[in-house]
């Protein structure tokens, strides 16, 4: 019934002129031929759609078979019928109007969800590649639409992050991506080969619409993506392949990555005139950064930099994409930052990289963002890989530039233990200064007395949470005992002897009080505990312990007996310090300087 409802339909339109097809005919071949399909009548479909004498109303009316004949490819896997089905594609693909076939094909990849969105992208690349280079016009645009819609739809699939994800490719992200690599190439040589015998605006359009998909595919998913050890292994990681192929095609229209180096820093840059909308363009920052770490970090195309660049001159280029990664919360993301930035420091010699750089903005957010890692990360190895680069960062620079970076975390970290390990290496800064012949203006005298202004105090005067700020206090205290071990009264070098009224009254005497306080109150809180200990309800409250400046849920009364009694033994900790530091200060203040050799 149905292929005679649909060869009734063919007749009626055979005798029509192309121009009077009506918007009605149109709709009845359209359910005519969906019948035929649901009824199983695949071979009498077939043979209307190879007659010649039905050429113009196939081309014309036959796109509208696509979408039924693609989700019986979809849903009918094992069915007999498959190739009848493929055969019917192609030959729409290669018979039907390429404009209302490419508008057809994007409307079928959009609609899927979930794992459906590889299937039907890995089944209709091909034929829209075919359609697409039957186009004669605005082709450049039909290849922009193409790329836009095919990339939404795979930044909805989650990118594999374990190397088990990669190989089982669970959602078909892996093989769209070597799908898509495949599917773009005919119109990157197609730029590469028409130079000089095409137009040249319809050329330039094509590659602004392929550059603008190399900047997003570098975003997604090649920014949260994570990579193979370059070992042998690197050749079969399929992610690393779909970076460099990218990579390659952004030389090949003209984007070498030395180029966008060189043009780094300039107030207008090379891909300017593109009009990317606003979102797009939100994502530059990201693309780029994921481009530095695919050439710096995993090796891609390195090759093709000069070899003339300094260290120095490769790191501020790679700052400003490192501040982008550590400015993200994932931790396959703010991870690459911190390779990056080890990957440019040990390039650089200690004690080289000059002060200067540090008026330049991502120089100081950088370690910041660091510290940010360090005490932020649920991640132990990437809080201690944090670590030890802020402390390569910090040999890497000048005396000055050390000085200045130490004022500003001591001024922005607000962390007890980060500032503990900035005030230790202010003392070894310090160590290094005394033991050098020539001046070090840094680490000595005025400069060195503003710098432990900051240091040799307590925030909050006597009221300051002792306990929250621990690390920091005895951090300080050590360093204020190593001053006056290390240099006498009359050699003055630090000009510790000239502020040491200031330092007892802003930092020694607020220190005796607070511990005081904080002493009675604890042992108040331990003595209530143990009074109360059999009324659970009463003693729940006794006391609040604090992680990160959050309160965390009520313990039992042992457990608060347990953190009070810590608590007391830390400010025990921090009391002999203390009064080893004043007994010190007594000595060296009323002994002779030969007297003073040896104390410690």
């Amino acid at each position: 019934m149905a292929v005679e409802e649909l060869q009734s339909i063919i007749k009626r339109c055979q005798i029509l002129e192309e121009q009077d097809f009506k918007e009605e005919d149109f709709g009845l071949f359209q359910l005519a031929g969906q019948r035929c399909i649901d009824e199983g009548h695949i071979e009498q479909l077939l043979e209307i759609i190879q007659n010649e004498k039905n050429k113009v109303i196939i081309n014309n009316m036959g796109w509208n078979l696509v979408g039924p004949v693609v989700r019986c490819l979809l849903w009918n896997k094992e069915d007999e019928k498959r190739k009848h089905y493929f055969l019917m594609l192609d030959l729409l693909v290669k018979l039907c109007n390429p404009k209302e076939l490419l508008l057809g094909l994007l409307e079928l990849i959009e609609e899927p969800s979930g794992k459906q969105i590889s299937q039907i992208i890995l089944l209709l690349l091909q034929p829209l590649q075919t359609v697409i280079q039957k186009l004669c016009n605005n082709k450049a645009y039909s290849v922009g639409l193409a790329l836009s819609t095919l990339w939404s739809q795979l930044s909805l699939l989650p990118v594999p992050y374990s190397k088990e994800q990669i190989q089982t490719d669970d959602y078909g992200l892996c093989q769209c991506c070597k799908a898509l690599i495949e599917f773009t190439k005919p119109f990157v040589e197609e730029v590469i080969n028409d130079k000089e015998n095409s137009v040249e605006s319809e050329n330039e359009k094509l590659k602004d619409e392929l550059l603008k998909f190399c900047f997003k595919s570098l975003k997604c998913p090649l920014l949260t993506a994570q990579f193979f050890e370059q070992s042998k292994e690197a050749g079969n990681d399929p992610l690393r392949c779909f970076a460099s192929e990218i990579i390659g095609f952004l030389s090949a229209i003209g984007h070498p990555f030395p180029k966008m180096i060189f043009n780094h820093g300039r107030k207008k840059k090379t891909w300017d005139y593109l009009e990317f909308e606003e979102e797009e363009d939100k994502q530059l920052a990201d693309s780029m950064a994921s481009l530095a770490y695919l050439v710096f970090v995993q090796g891609i195309s390195i090759d093709q930099l000069p070899m003339v660049l300094s260290p120095s001159y490769l790191l501020q280029f790679n700052m400003g994409h490192i501040e982008v990664f550590l400015q993200r919360t994932e931790e396959s993301v703010f991870s690459k930052g911190v390779d990056l930035l080890e990957n440019g420091l040990l390039r650089i010699e200690d004690n080289s990289l000059l002060h200067q750089y540090l008026e330049i903005k991502s120089f100081l957010t950088v370690p910041q963002g660091l510290v940010k890692v360090m005490t932020l990360c649920p991640i132990e190895t990437l809080r201690k890989k944090s670590l030890a680069m802020l402390q390569l960062y910090i040999n890497k620079l000048d005396s000055q530039g050390k000085y200045t970076l130490f004022r500003c975390l001591l001024n922005t970290s607000n962390h007890s233990g980060v500032e503990a390990f900035i005030i230790q290496n202010i003392k070894n800064q310090i160590d290094v200064s005394l033991k050098k012949t020539h001046d070090n203006k840094w680490f000595t005298g005025p400069q060195l007395i503003s710098l432990l202004d900051l240091v040799l105090f307590l925030p909050e005067g006597a009221e300051t949470d002792l306990l929250q700020n621990s690390d920091r206090i005895m951090a300080s205290l050590n360093l204020l005992r190593y001053l006056v071990i290390k240099d006498n009264e009359k050699d003055n070098q630090t000009g510790l002897w000239t502020e040491l009224g200031k330092i007892e009254n802003n930092f020694l005497k607020p220190l005796h009080t607070g511990l005081n306080m904080s002493k009675a109150h604890y042992e108040a809180e331990i003595k209530n505990s143990q009074e109360n200990s059999q009324d659970v309800q009463k003693s729940k409250d006794l006391c609040s312990v604090t992680v990160g400046g959050e309160e965390i849920p009520n313990m039992p009364p042992e457990m608060q007996l347990k953190v009070l009694h810590s608590a007391l033994f830390t400010f025990d900790l921090i009391e002999s310090v203390l009064a080893r530091v004043e007994e010190l200060i007594e000595i060296k203040t009323k002994s002779t300087p030969e007297e003073n050799i040896g104390i410690k």
